[in-house]
């Protein structure tokens, strides 16, 4: 048997800043422990919440540290205690937000109940952009919101990484879809299942819309306080973006509606249900493009660019 190095190759940061703070670095490889899955990298997603954390102070500690909170690998050791996979098993999970970060590397350490076996009809890299896109899609539609078939559902920046997947989860759940996007990313929201798009740049969505169910906003700023009035009583607005929470709650209250933050977890729960998804061919992500580890300076990039339209998938060189 090939003796394992000790280091690993990773992108890693020693300031804040923008992209060209990320660099190629070799660092020590982690050591597997209970409960514990050692995966190789075969792709990383990329979020907005990897471009915040390089640029900005948010929940991490001080420099260095490896982004990177989406995996789809192989599993290569096994900690004591970790039952349900074995090493050559190929996963895919959200890693835990946000101290579990990491994965924009050769190997990364993984709980065990975090990872779920990868469909055979997905890639790597369809695989690497899915978890945290779709588990806060999934725990902010079904666990949050808790839709039915037939309730109305409103997504804004339903083409967008989140919205894309949020869509689809909806559609599956039997309800009507109604998703903001701009009007180029129309046809390809009607493909996936949205049932009536609408272009947030010409039209008021508010002054078009009412009694929907639920509305699931990516967006944030006045679009949250916008879309209460949409909401019949008793419906419910998840939003994954900082709030003004107090006066948002106060003035959900006297609409009669209900007001969800959230952020994603990682949740094995979950991931299967999204496996599933995908197994059954309801979930499939949208990739915008990929680039290699070395060049993560330029997926970065992309990423901020306001031009990429679906995931930006990192793989190893």
């Amino acid at each position: 048997m090939t003796k394992m190095k000790a280091t690993m190759v990773a992108i890693s940061q020693d300031v804040l800043g923008g992209p060209e703070v990320l660099r190629q670095v070799e660092v020590p490889r982690p050591r597997v422990t209970p409960n514990q899955v050692l995966v190789r990298v075969c792709a990383a997603g990329l979020n907005p919440t990897d471009l915040k954390h390089r640029s900005r102070r948010v929940f991490l500690g001080p420099t260095p540290f490896v982004l990177g909170w989406d995996v789809s690998g192989v599993v290569e050791e096994i900690g004591f205690g970790v039952a349900d996979f074995r090493p050559g098993d190929e996963v895919f999970g959200m890693l835990p937000y946000p101290s579990g970060h990491g994965a924009h590397a050769e190997f990364v350490l993984a709980p065990a109940r975090a990872l779920v076996r990868k469909p055979a009809e997905l890639d790597h890299v369809q695989a690497g952009a899915l978890p945290l896109a779709s588990l806060t899609a999934w725990q902010a539609l079904v666990e949050r919101a808790g839709i039915v078939p037939g309730q109305r559902v409103l997504i804004h920046g339903a083409a967008g990484g989140v919205g894309h997947l949020a869509a689809q989860i909806a559609r599956d759940r039997g309800a009507a879809v109604i998703g903001t996007a701009s009007a180029s990313k129309h046809d390809y929201l009607r493909e996936i299942g949205v049932h009536e798009v609408l272009d947030y740049r010409t039209s008021a969505f508010e002054a078009e819309l009412s009694d929907v169910d639920v509305v699931l906003d990516t967006v944030g700023g006045e679009v949250m306080t916008r879309s209460l009035a949409v909401l019949r009583p008793g419906g419910t607005l998840v939003t994954i973006m900082p709030t003004g929470r107090e006066v948002l709650v106060d003035e959900a209250r006297q609409h009669g509606v209900r007001v969800v933050g959230m952020l994603a977890d990682a949740d094995r729960a979950g991931m299967e249900a999204v496996a599933d998804m995908a197994r059954r061919g309801a979930l499939r992500p949208k990739i915008d493009q990929v680039f290699s580890m070395s060049a993560a300076a330029d997926a970065h990039a992309r990423g901020e660019s306001g031009r990429a339209f679906g995931k930006v998938v990192l793989v190893p060189d």
